[in-house]
């Protein structure tokens, strides 16, 4: 009985898990906008009873995208250490039927991103802290 449940545990879980992953990230998404669009909604409301000015719509609120800056840091040092891992652990086998080439591929992939980081990267996010800068002085900045 119980060697039969098991095909069936890991069919479900092998194809439940991994279609639920994008299920609740955009659940959590969801209720992430819906909450910052009340937060907002509210503090429309209070600046309209004070007689204040009232603050515009953030962007963010309407495409859902973020102003975050994407590094290729990160996931440079990820493909790199995955691909050395690889790497070392087939070296230390010492068996001649485990290919080299397991740990080179993503050890390459890497390499060209720590490569991109170090070369490209670090202008275009100097020249997006200027940018980001800019925009803040020229949101502070009374209107006339």
């Amino acid at each position: 009985m119980l060697t039969e449940l098991v095909p069936l545990f890991a069919i479900m879980f092998g194809v439940g898990v991994p279609l639920s992953i994008p299920i609740v990230w955009i659940v959590l998404n969801y209720r992430k906008r819906r909450r910052l669009m009340e937060l907002h909604h509210a503090e429309r409301m209070a600046a309209i009873e004070r007689g204040m000015d009232v603050p515009p719509l953030p962007i963010d609120l309407i495409d859902g995208g973020s102003r975050r800056r994407r590094s290729s840091l990160l996931p440079g040092l990820v493909w790199f250490f995955i691909g050395l891992a690889l790497l070392v652990g087939t070296l230390t086998l010492g068996e001649e039927d485990i290919p080299i080439v397991g740990g080179l591929v993503p050890l390459g992939i890497g390499l060209a991103y720590l490569i991109y980081y170090f070369v490209e990267g670090r202008r275009s996010e100097a020249r997006l802290l200027e940018q980001d800068l800019a925009d803040r002085e020229e949101r502070q900045r009374p209107g006339i």
